[in-house]
């Protein structure tokens, strides 16, 4: 099995604003066509036009149906993608040491020339970040763009993940989470940023930011809704929108 490296001190990872992403699914895309050329590409189709289309997506836009407390009807898109872990469980299960974390940022990458699509790893996650290629039969992930983050012969504004790039709300944000001073530090701090499923252990970098509470509408004299901490009726949720909202409160 593969063993994880100390902690380091630099984290890079993703802060998702939940109160300002409209479920666009540029991330999605982005992220789709940057991986399909980079350096841990393709990420294959099998049958993409036809009855029963199937392909790896690093990066995936879930929605759901919420009522807000002034009683209004609205949608909360939830972006999922690898959240980095500290203690990757991913890692520490491969066998062939294709999944690794590297020491020097903590960012989670798999080897594609020693991956032999076991799904070891996308088993062990609890999140449901990794994805089997349909073609290559190999395991596909979120990479940050480490092909684009660490070649420095792009202008610095553009060494950053295509997902954060391609954003047209500036819901997602990347930065060191390790760093307390840094500008996505400073926003988990300011917006109460939570990790999702802490208690499980495995420490994940990203953050996601909760939706901001709406203002009350004037004249409504109704008994006050029993709300959560991000101010939704979980009572009037969808059962999927119950769960993401219990990762979230934790």
């Amino acid at each position: 099995m593969t063993a994880l490296p100390p902690p380091g001190n630099k984290r890079l990872g993703l802060v998702i604003d939940l109160d300002t992403c409209v479920g666009c699914h540029a991330c999605a895309v982005a992220c789709k066509q940057w991986n399909d050329i980079g350096a841990y590409g393709p990420l294959n189709d099998h049958d993409g036009y036809g009855a029963q289309p199937d392909g790896a997506w690093l990066n995936r836009v879930h929605s759901y149906d919420v009522v807000t407390p002034e009683g209004d009807a609205t949608t909360l898109h939830f972006p999922r993608s690898c959240l980095h872990c500290e203690n990757a469980a991913c890692v520490t299960v491969c066998p062939t040491g294709a999944s690794h974390k590297r020491a020097e940022d903590g960012i989670v990458l798999v080897n594609p020339d020693t991956c032999i699509g076991c799904k070891l790893c996308a088993w062990a996650c609890p999140y449901g970040a990794r994805e089997i290629d349909p073609v290559e039969q190999t395991m596909k992930k979120c990479t940050l763009c480490v092909d684009r983050i660490d070649n420095p012969a792009l202008p610095e504004h553009d060494r950053q993940p295509a997902c954060v790039q391609a954003c047209p709300t500036r819901a997602r944000h990347f930065g060191d989470l390790g760093d307390p001073e840094s500008a996505v530090s400073r926003l988990v701090e300011e917006r109460g940023g939570q990790a999702l499923a802490p208690e499980l252990g495995y420490a994940p970098t990203n953050r996601y930011l909760p939706p901001r509470r709406r203002r009350q509408r004037a004249g409504d004299t109704g008994a006050p809704a029993r709300l959560d901490a991000h101010g939704f009726e979980p009572d009037k949720a969808s059962p999927l929108l119950r769960w993401a909202d219990r990762l979230l409160s934790r």
